[in-house]
């Protein structure tokens, strides 16, 4: 063996120094994985992620359209507040909603529905597990229930647009499927407390997150305020009250200081039929106009100003929001009744 072979192999043999711990696992770690500068920072892969980071991640793949690891981002989050017990509530229930919202958009309706049980009982009366679970309930043909829940978000905001439209279908749907008598089997509609209603925004369902809380109210404007509503709804009741007892007038300026606090549907078309008692047809009509705008189908603010511009002698008018309101509930005897009056007039 020559000189140089000899040389060749020895140098084969010769152990090699050990390299830096550090430059060795850069040099087995994938491609594109985590370094441990990122590890900790939120990162969505991060196994010590915070429940808040994790929240956070699974917002970002939900508005992706990648509802599965969504869902399981939330999932993981929720693991680790268990512990945490009523400390985390809030959070849980927002966590659980977005999770729900993901079962929804995949069509798991039964999930949905369980996530936004779940939801409630940690936080009665959010509007998003409300409407997520009315969505469900709709899809799986329940839609006794889906009307309880679209009535019930309403109660907490009457603004929400969805929340109108998805008490106009189910009532489509159970009066084609129970007949005129379909209101005497539905299960009983919860009251919210006025601690529960809010005038928060409802963000698109592109992003799952938490209710952003309303601004202080502007100059001029209804006290959206707890203390304010509070005192809105004492003022209805109060008015309520009133009309039992015959009341009108006093009954008028109830309501009207409670409209000034909170400008809410219920409220206008109490005082419309206080005017209409009172003969005051103009102003009924105005209520109900103002009704209108929050709740566009509406079926006492639209009665109300038929019989206002009945009096008024405006019977197109009168004949149009009759059969408005017929469009909803198309055996209302009382609108049948005022129609065919209308028609002979």
């Amino acid at each position: 063996m020559s000189a140089t072979r000899r040389s060749r192999r020895s140098v084969s043999h010769r152990p090699m120094a050990p390299r830096p711990a550090a430059a060795s696992a850069r040099r087995r770690m994938p491609r594109g994985a985590p370094t441990p500068a990122r590890r900790g920072r939120g990162f969505p892969g991060a196994m010590a992620a915070s429940p808040g980071a994790l929240r956070r991640a699974g917002n970002e793949e939900f508005r992706r359209g990648q509802y599965g690891p969504a869902a399981a981002l939330y999932t993981r989050a929720l693991e680790q507040l268990e512990a945490s017990g009523d400390a985390a509530a809030e959070e849980r229930s927002v966590l659980l909603a977005n999770r729900a919202a993901c079962h929804l958009k995949d069509g798991a309706c039964s999930l949905c529905v369980a996530d936004c049980s779940s939801a409630l009982e940690l936080v009665p009366f959010g509007i998003k597990p409300l409407l997520r679970r009315a969505a469900a309930y709709e899809a799986l043909e329940r839609y006794s229930l889906a009307y309880v829940d679209y009535k019930t978000a309403l109660q907490v905001d009457c603004s929400v647009q969805a929340a109108h439209d998805g008490v106009n279908r189910m009532t489509k749907a159970l009066l084609e499927k129970d007949g005129v008598n379909w209101r005497q089997k539905l299960p009983p509609i919860p009251t919210v407390p006025v601690s529960a209603q809010t005038r928060w925004s409802v963000p698109s369902p592109g992003a799952p997150g938490a209710n952003t809380p309303p601004a202080a109210a502007p100059q001029g404007k209804p006290d959206q305020t707890a203390a304010g509503m509070e005192r809105a709804r004492t003022l209805k009741e109060e008015g309520n009250e009133l009309v039992k007892k015959g009341n009108h007038k006093r009954a008028v300026e109830k309501y009207t200081e409670s409209l000034k606090l909170n400008q809410e549907c219920a409220t206008y078309t109490n005082r419309a039929l206080c005017y209409l008692t009172l003969k005051q047809y103009k102003e009924a009509a105005q209520d109900c106009t103002e009704a209108l705008k929050l709740d566009p189908k509406n079926v006492k603010a639209l009665y109300r100003r038929a019989q206002a511009f009945k009096e008024l002698k405006d019977y197109k008018s009168s004949i149009a929001d009759i059969k408005s309101l017929l469009k909803t509930e198309p055996k209302n005897t009382a609108a049948l009744r005022l129609l065919q009056e209308l028609n002979r007039a």
